[in-house]
């Protein structure tokens, strides 16, 4: 059986050498790609770390697990295992050095189960001689922390104090994406990525070196990837290529070049998801592929044609909710956007360190940016994408409302409803309510138990949201038996302010509802109705109580509202003091101090969140 090594790094699009980039200074990773498969279109299956690495661990989709959202805290069906489980009994070293990030609840114990060493000194020397291994190997200097959101004195530090000044990237022959305005601003930001690039290639380099100096290279299938596209603004987060596009080589020494797509050097246009990373690892080892797995394996002997589409999804992502799905073929991205009131650039506290995207932001606001490429920068989006890849690489014209290509949309529609389906998509419900409802169990186990998830009627209802003419149906929906179905029509009026103040009394009724992410959302959607006063109520109620999924669902709502919220910071401020000081305990008590810090910085100038 081949070793398996895995180099991957954080926060980053196909901006090498080996895949056109001219600016890109990577040499040890080009010099790799030349004698690597190069993959032209691999693709994340989240815009973010911790869902695209729970369905790179499980081979499971993470909105079908439904743990999608950044730092989830739910738990794995009854005998699902992550794919070095399999490994590790069938006799591999396996090691990881040193991220983790399942979003999975318990992850610790995972761990323990399924890696032999997880920590900054794991690696394959520590097997018994002659053990096959599969390692891991994380490398974090192109993650978004370093790209955007260190201050310039940290990030010269930590990034640019390695670096010789000839190697820095000089801001003046850098290409400016053209979704942002090209700016000095700019120019220094993507100059600050293509440096943090620099610094990871070196640390590329020196582990296949290690390889070499151990004399493994030759029985090592090695591959290389990013976690998911770029860490900056309009990259990370977002569900277009700029978001998911990742690159992926994979290097097949002779021993093992029957399971080689191509020659060394060559390149593989197939479609090819993180969702079928752990099947083909297991393929390659000769190993049987678990019935659970949702993917499908690309190399060895369990090998499958290429698939059609790719998928994604975008959820909560720390403070900043969402629900957004995509599939992708070989040409066209289709997005939908469940909640189209929100933006693609929302109010979020850690990505608003970085100070190119908060004047970004205030160019946009100040109408200095126009509506072409910085469109992403608008309070709101449409319902739906749809973009032609291959004249729009960087997907800045949607053709969603082009009669010309409406078999196109409606194909790519069919296409993700029935993926959604297939997966059993288990993120369609709050996470309060999703947390009540599983008690024990798992969220993927739920969503397959009885008649509490019609989902094909939630997707109906969650598709209507941002449709003005669905007022009439969503005001039926509001008294539905199923509460998923309520709270999915609240969301429709939270997106439709005229809407809303018609279904006023409606609503206002479900400030009494059982469900508290109903009461939460219709909360909301009554902010812009003659209710506003009694539904602040309502959310700080949620705010201040101790379920701490619906505090940070009514927090959030609350820091967007902006003005209706400010007469309850008096008694936000002490919560948002608990909620700090708890932070390092519970991820969402660090996000609910997000959401309420950055509303109560809103209105008191002196306050420092």
């Amino acid at each position: 059986r081949p070793n398996i090594l895995w180099i991957t790094n954080e926060d980053m699009s196909p901006n090498l050498g080996r895949y056109g980039d001219s600016t890109a200074r990577s040499p040890n990773i080009d010099a790799f790609a030349r004698t690597a498969v190069r993959y032209t279109r691999a693709f994340s299956a989240a815009p973010v770390c911790s869902p695209s690495r729970a369905t790179l661990i499980t081979g499971v989709c993470t909105n079908s697990l439904g743990n999608p959202h950044l730092r989830s805290e739910f738990s794995l069906p009854e005998g699902f295992e992550g794919y070095a489980y399999y490994l590790r009994e069938a006799g591999y070293y396996t090691t990881n050095n040193v991220k983790t990030d399942y979003n999975l609840r318990n992850e610790r114990d995972y761990v323990r189960k399924w890696w032999n060493e997880s920590s900054e000194k794991a690696h394959w020397r520590n097997r018994a001689p002659g053990q096959p291994f599969m390692a891991v190997f994380n490398i974090m200097d192109t993650h978004q922390s370093r790209t955007s959101a260190w201050s310039e004195e940290q990030f010269e530090r930590e990034i640019g104090s390695r670096l010789a000044p000839g190697e820095r990237t000089d801001p003046a022959k850098v290409k400016v994406p053209p979704f942002y305005p090209d700016t000095p601003s700019s120019r220094k930001a993507m100059a600050r990525y293509y440096d943090c690039i620099a610094v990871m290639d070196r640390k590329v380099g020196a582990i296949l070196r290690q390889l070499e100096a151990d004399g493994l290279a030759e029985d090592t299938i090695v591959f290389y990837y990013s976690d998911h596209g770029m860490g900056m603004p309009r990259g990370k987060r977002l569900l277009h290529d700029s978001g998911m596009h990742v690159p992926l080589l994979i290097h097949f020494p002779k021993k093992w070049e029957r399971f080689a797509p191509g020659e060394p050097g060559s390149t593989v246009d197939r479609l090819v998801s993180f969702v079928d990373f752990a099947p083909t690892l297991l393929s390659l080892a000769g190993l049987p592929i678990p019935e659970h797995f949702q993917g499908s394996a690309f190399l060895g002997g369990a090998a499958k044609p290429p698939r059609e589409y790719v998928f994604g999804a975008r959820d909560r992502v720390d403070e900043a909710f969402d629900t957004a799905r995509s599939v992708r073929d070989t040409r066209w991205l289709y997005i939908h956007n469940y909640r189209p009131h929100l933006s693609w650039a929302p109010p979020e506290a850690y990505s608003d360190t970085s100070l190119f995207r908060v004047e970004l932001l205030a160019e946009a606001a100040a109408g200095r940016l126009g509506k072409g490429p910085t469109a992403w920068l608008a309070p709101t989006r449409p319902r739906e994408e749809l973009y032609d890849t291959h004249a729009d690489p960087y997907q800045l014209k949607n053709l969603a409302a082009d009669p010309a290509q409406r078999a196109v949309i409606a194909r790519m529609r069919a296409a993700l409803d029935e993926w959604l389906i297939q997966i059993r998509d288990a993120t369609f419900v709050a996470e309060e309510e999703m947390m009540a409802h599983t008690g024990g169990t798992s969220p993927y186990t739920w969503v397959r138990q009885g008649g509490g998830y019609p989902l094909d009627r939630i997707l109906t209802v969650a598709g209507k949201v941002g449709d003005p003419r669905a007022v009439a149906d969503q005001r039926a929906w509001l008294t539905d038996d199923n509460s998923i179905i309520r709270y999915w029509a609240a969301v429709g009026f939270s997106a439709n302010r005229k809407g809303a103040q018609e279904a006023q009394d409606d609503l206002r009724r479900l400030l009494n509802d059982p469900s508290a992410a109903v009461r939460i959302e219709a909360a909301g959607a009554l902010l812009a109705t003659s209710d506003a006063k009694i539904a602040t109520q309502t959310l700080l109620e949620a705010t201040l109580g101790t379920d701490l999924n619906a505090a940070l669902h009514a927090a959030r709502i609350l820091e967007l509202a902006g003005e209706p919220a400010r007469p309850l910071l008096p008694q936000l401020r002490p919560r948002w003091e608990t909620a700090k000081s708890r932070w390092q305990k519970s991820y969402l008590e660090y996000y609910v101090s997000m959401a309420l810090g950055s509303l109560i910085a809103r209105f008191d100038p002196t306050f420092v969140p």
